[in-house]
């Protein structure tokens, strides 16, 4: 709870040829060494993430990546790897070597800067070991880029300041509540405790739905689904209740018709991601046959255990509505499978642990490919039958708006 989760930070990746400086760079604009630099070429050979508080933007992730260009077997796993990174960065950085220009390189990730609608900033590197005279011509060929030396900190600043004003022009975000509810709402969290739940401490999306409320004025309460009874005698005038996934059902009982419903991960499909394509998503279940596959994509690893909502539950009440069994892959994290067309529908996590830019990437690339994709909030509340009224508060807002 003390330290902003990456998942919440800006990711800015580093882009380059071998050798090029992109660690050291990172080492200058952060301040300190927290990246190995060597003169000896592929130092760097899986992509490294390093955290820091960029002043006044806040907190960031540099994503140190492996340099591109090595044509070998070797070469091209790095590579692929460096690719993944793409999906999920906000802002890129490309390093050239002054000495060492190579177009067409750049050109290949000029267009991936496209692809993946990531703005970027070039930076020459390495310009103390060159003349006036050819600084002077990279400079006109390359009219926006940053010349920059990591032996004298030359340019440094300069790229700080840039990254800077990038980031501050594509700072909003959208709330998880904040922009539904108005100023002074009341709101009801359940937050069921079993062998799920981690011992002394409540996960990171009730974490930040709680900091959510505190930002913008809202009052919230959090109780267990076994006192959500009482709360309710106690707080008059609750104007929205946000529960677990997994007690959707029991909670929709309990709760008056009056009362807003919605779930964490229903918040989350909005805030990461897009909820609109989720809800449609679930619409391709009526259609789903005996040979259907399901990819379940998860953002964290946790221990798995017959309560685990992606493994377990969501699987036995989708085979219990199909009324046959699916096949499910799972995979997790950062690994999304480009294969998907072998996927009749894709279910998303709530992706509490990855950033927005991953989320809009995969719903982007399964629409591309025409595969339907939901999340567990959604497809879970279209289970339980309680679809429509887990979605009503932002229909509400549309309608309001």
């Amino acid at each position: 709870m003390f330290s902003t989760p990456n998942s919440n930070r800006k990711h800015i990746g580093i882009y380059g040829k071998t050798n090029v400086g992109k660690s050291s760079l990172i080492n200058k604009i952060m301040g300190q060494e927290v990246s190995i630099i060597s003169p000896i070429e592929g130092t760097t050979t899986d992509p490294v993430s390093k955290a820091m508080e960029l002043i006044p933007v806040g907190p960031v992730l540099f994503i140190d990546t492996a340099g591109i260009g090595d044509t070998t077997e070797l070469g091209k796993l790095r590579f692929d790897k460096t690719y993944k990174t793409l999906k999920r960065v906000d802002l890129g950085i490309y390093v050239f070597d002054v000495n060492d220009i190579d177009y067409n390189l750049y050109e290949q990730m000029r267009i991936n800067f496209k692809k993946f609608n990531i703005p970027y900033i070039i930076v020459i590197n390495k310009i103390d070991l060159v003349g006036e005279e050819k600084l002077n011509l990279l400079k006109e060929e390359f009219k926006d880029s940053i010349l920059v030396s990591t032996e004298t900190e030359f340019g440094i600043e300069e790229l700080k300041n840039k990254l800077i004003k990038i980031l501050e022009e594509n700072q909003y975000e959208i709330p998880i509540i904040g922009d539904i509810l108005p100023y002074n709402s009341k709101v009801i969290m359940v937050v069921p405790i079993d062998s799920e739940a981690p011992k002394g401490r409540i996960i990171l999306p009730q974490v930040q739905c709680i900091r959510d409320c505190l930002d913008h004025g809202i009052k919230s309460y959090v109780v267990r689904d076994t006192e959500l009874k009482e709360a309710l005698e106690d707080i008059k005038n609750v104007d929205l209740v946000i529960t677990d996934s997994q007690v959707f059902k029991k909670v929709s009982e309990i709760l008056t018709s009056n009362i807003e419903l919605t779930s964490f991960s229903i918040l989350f499909a909005r805030h990461k991601g897009d909820l609109d394509t989720f809800v449609e998503g679930v619409k391709k279940i009526a259609k789903l046959n005996q040979n259907s596959k399901i990819l379940v994509s998860e953002s964290c690893t946790h221990n798995i255990s017959h309560e685990d909502i992606g493994r377990f539950k969501i699987p036995n009440l989708l085979n219990k509505k199909v009324g046959f069994e699916l096949k499910y892959d799972f995979v997790v994290g950062h690994d999304f499978p480009d294969n998907i067309d072998e996927y009749d529908l894709v279910i998303h996590c709530g992706a509490c642990m990855i950033n927005r830019k991953s989320v809009i990437n995969r719903v982007n690339f399964c629409k591309e490919r025409n595969i339907s994709i939901t999340n567990y909030g959604v497809i879970l509340a279209y289970l339980t039958g309680i679809l429509d009224r887990a979605i009503n508060i932002f229909n509400k807002e549309k309608r309001t708006s």
